[in-house]
């Protein structure tokens, strides 16, 4: 079978939608995974920064030897101090505070301090050693910041008359902009970063590719399945039947409900066909009769003055004869309606063959020898009781023998024959008959079938006897089989199991 054509990707197709979900989360990910990392990193640097600057202030208090004079600060020693350290080390902020927290000088351009006063508690917790680093104070640029600081107290620690709170991040403070302008390193794990993203996510295509591949084909071949109206079998080599995960099992399933499905609807269309024939021929047969019996009732109605009492007589027999055909189509219609339903039941006995042979043909020798025809029977003496329904039984010999005298020929001869064999009673209804032509063999069971005669006329028959016949069979399990040569006769053989 030619391979199915690709289908285009969609946005609605599995795998664009995992592609496009696996694709964002991966973004998330890596979005919230720098996010975490540049914090963390950040965080890491104020306390390694904080650490290392612990000291600065003391520092610049002692090297300076910053002193409080009446009580007041000497101007005079901070402009160079805030000068020098300005020019030394510019991301770093110097102020000095009074006891309370007030900013009394600072190194910053003038317009730059937002705030008047820092809070003191953070001041008190570096001092102490007190708390985890970073310890974080107020940004006197800001109204909001914070940032590490290193303090130290002017005069003596116990009675402070003020602060030195030198603020280690400056203005220059770390965001994440600035982090990436400033770092190579960061701007390295970066790149690293987002190429690792990037060939995950690749990888990760090529194998939701590989996955949904097999799944994408068994989509194909179930549109083509649906295409077809459910009566042709999809390309089953596209499908993956061999694999032992869920999409190999999935594969085989849907092979085997093909299968059935193919199965059912080839019955059902043949069963369609068959209603359709049904039908026809009923109509067929129905029609004949009724016809004839209404034509001859007709006349009867219009000519009873003119008719003679034998006239009379003829037309009320002709009308019962078609009566009666019509009666015998309709019972063989219902019983074989019941046979072909399904729900006919067996009785099943044990019962000598021998004696319902003779008796169905003693029933028939009459009717034979009113067309010249002989009816003879061998029967063994020691034939064994065979287990069947013998009602059902009775019906096939009775269907036999009446098709083989309506197909044998005045002076001819149709003979029933029980043999033993394997522990089976076999039966032969053969007659010397026209025979059935080779071609005409297999549909000598099919209902309504009739078989022509050499003359090429029609059986009396209505083609119900054989279909019966076998489908009576068919319920014991027993086949029938059929063996004719043409001019010189038929004989039809079954088996019944002999009882125990």
């Amino acid at each position: 079978m030619p391979e199915l054509a690709p289908r285009q990707h969609s946005l609605h197709s599995l795998y664009t939608r995992l592609a496009l979900g696996l694709v964002l989360l991966v973004t998330l990910l890596g979005g919230l995974y720098l996010l975490i990392t540049l914090q963390a990193g950040r965080l890491y640097l104020q306390e390694l920064n904080q650490q290392l600057n612990r000291t600065l202030a003391a520092n610049l208090i002692a090297e300076n030897r910053l002193q409080v004079q009446d009580g007041r600060f000497d101007p005079g020693a901070l402009e160079p101090i805030f000068h020098t350290y300005m020019i030394i080390n510019p991301s770093i902020e110097v102020y000095l505070l009074d006891d309370q927290g007030r900013i009394l000088a600072f190194s910053a351009p003038p317009g730059k301090v937002k705030r008047k006063r820092i809070d003191l508690a953070p001041i008190r917790t570096f001092l102490q050693g007190g708390g985890r680093t970073p310890i974080v104070g107020d940004d006197p640029r800001h109204l909001s910041a914070r940032e590490v600081f290193s303090a130290a107290p002017v005069g003596a620690p116990a009675h402070p008359e003020g602060y030195l709170y030198v603020v280690l991040a400056g203005e220059q403070r770390n965001s994440i902009a600035a982090m990436l302008q400033q770092s190579y390193v960061l701007r390295l794990a970066l790149y690293i970063l987002g190429g690792a993203a990037l060939a995950g996510v690749i990888g990760a295509l090529w194998l939701l590719r590989r996955l949904t591949r097999r799944l994408q084909r068994l989509d194909r071949a179930m549109t083509a399945f649906e295409a077809a109206d459910f009566a042709r079998l999809p390309p089953l080599q596209q499908i993956d039947t061999g694999s032992r995960d869920e999409l190999g099992r999935l594969g085989r399933t849907f092979t085997r409900m093909a299968e059935r499905m193919t199965a059912q609807v080839g019955a059902l269309t043949q069963t369609d066909a068959l209603r359709r024939e049904l039908v026809a021929n009923v109509s067929h047969d129905l029609r004949t009769p009724i016809a004839s019996l209404q034509g001859y009732l007709e006349t009867l109605l219009m000519k009873a003055d003119t008719l003679s009492a034998e006239e009379h007589r003829q037309y009320l027999q002709i009308a019962l004869r078609h009566s009666q055909r019509l009666g015998t189509l309709v019972a063989e219609l219902f019983e074989l309606a019941k046979l072909d339903s399904g729900h006919a039941e067996l009785h099943r006995e044990a019962f000598a063959p021998g004696e319902l042979v003779q008796d169905v043909a003693l029933k028939y020798r009459l009717a034979a020898s009113e067309q010249g025809v002989r009816i003879d029977t061998d029967i063994p003496p020691d034939l064994p009781f065979v287990n069947a329904d013998i009602g059902l039984i009775e019906r096939v010999l009775e269907n036999l023998l009446d098709n083989a005298i309506r197909h044998t020929p005045e002076g001819g001869r149709v003979a029933v024959t029980l043999t033993v064999e394997d522990g089976q009673v076999w039966v032969r209804v053969a007659d010397t008959g026209c025979g059935i032509p080779a071609e005409e063999l297999a549909h000598v069971f099919d209902r309504f079938y009739q078989v022509k005669k050499s003359q090429g006329e029609a059986g009396s028959g209505i083609g119900l006897g054989l279909a019966i016949a076998k489908r009576i069979l068919d319920l014991h399990a027993s086949p029938i089989a059929v063996d004719s040569t043409p001019q010189t006769g038929t004989c039809f053989d079954f088996c019944l199991p002999a009882s125990a």
